[in-house]
């Protein structure tokens, strides 16, 4: 039976505008934070090996890729409002490694790095409604832009940018429709492209073995130019929601990196610790979350000032992270 404080805290959830979720490795937690408080409202069993997290677009649902380097096939689902880990786990069958994930058109978006391929899950159907292959290695992070016709994804060991788009010529153009052709092209970038993010038609990507920055031209599907960023085992990159800024974290290094969009210059490095995984922003570009994974702490970063301002405790080896707006 439920006590009244956490029925209190129930309804102090549902009518919350914004929360922070994040994962802790080392708990196998998923946190809900206040942003305001930074105070933990509740945790909630994230299944095993939790690597990245979204929320559903009314805020009601979270999904979590249960990653394992391609030993786990599952995405645990998690009920916010109820505070409740939902079991089963949605199976993905052969489609091992899940991690990189977004929630667009109703649907979750995951990548299976050990299949090579992008699917949809759909939470109305309960069933995955979509596989496409990359035929690339470690297909790790992706973007699926609103109109769900263009998928980027990051393809670490082939040092590759996939971009998948939905074929003018195919069938089913419906929006959200499964069916129908994709046409894609893989993109020669760095050496361990892995972190990445897009801004209008630029795509930004951190090539953790080169330790540079390659600029994609999304219209021309090319490299228009390879930054010396000196980011070796980069994890992360963020546009700031303005666009005018980028951050970089580094899994082995003390610094967030920050750049300059217009110049490509860098503005700053951040002390955060000693090293740093998963970046998010707070939708109204004040501030950015960064998982400083071997500290077990997240560092709030204010991104007017460019200084670390506080840090929240959400368990041991935060890592991937996401905003949470109730409708």
């Amino acid at each position: 039976m439920k006590t009244m404080a956490g029925l209190l805290l129930g309804v102090g959830l549902l009518h919350a505008a914004d929360s922070l979720l994040v994962l802790s490795k080392g708990d196998l937690t998923l946190s809900i934070v206040d942003p305001a408080t930074l105070k933990v409202l509740a945790k909630m069993p994230s299944g095993p090996d939790p690597h990245e997290v979204v929320a559903s677009t009314d805020g009601k649902f979270a999904y979590i890729s249960n990653y394992g380097g391609g030993a786990y096939n599952t995405i645990t689902a998690v009920d916010l409002v109820a505070q409740k880990t939902i079991t089963p786990p949605i199976d993905l069958g052969a489609l091992r490694g899940p991690h990189g994930l977004m929630y667009v058109g109703g649907k979750v978006w995951f990548t299976a790095e050990a299949a090579k391929v992008i699917g949809s899950w759909d939470p109305a159907t309960q069933k995955i409604d979509l596989v496409l292959g990359t035929g690339q290695n470690r297909t790790h992070m992706l973007y699926v832009f609103d109109d769900l016709k263009r998928i980027v994804t990051s393809n670490v060991s082939s040092a590759s940018m996939t971009v998948i788009d939905k074929s003018a010529a195919g069938g089913g153009r419906g929006r959200g429709a499964p069916g129908g052709d994709w046409d894609e092209m893989n993109i020669g970038v760095g050496r361990g492209a892995e972190g990445f993010d897009i801004h209008g038609q630029e795509l930004w990507a951190a090539n953790a073995t080169d330790g540079t920055i390659s600029i994609v031209d999304l219209g021309s599907k090319k490299v228009t130019q390879t930054l010396d960023a000196d980011v070796k085992s980069a994890n992360r990159l963020k546009f700031t929601p303005d666009g005018k800024t980028v951050l970089v974290s580094v899994l082995n290094g003390p610094d967030v990196s920050v750049f300059d969009v217009a110049t490509r210059k860098l503005k700053k490095k951040i002390p955060v610790g000693h090293g740093a995984a998963g970046i998010e922003m707070s939708p109204d570009g004040s501030r950015a979350y960064v998982a400083c994974t071997p500290d077990s702490y997240v560092v709030v970063v204010d991104l007017r000032k460019l200084e670390q301002v506080s840090h929240l405790d959400a368990g041991k080896n935060p890592d991937g992270m996401a905003w949470c707006r109730r409708n």
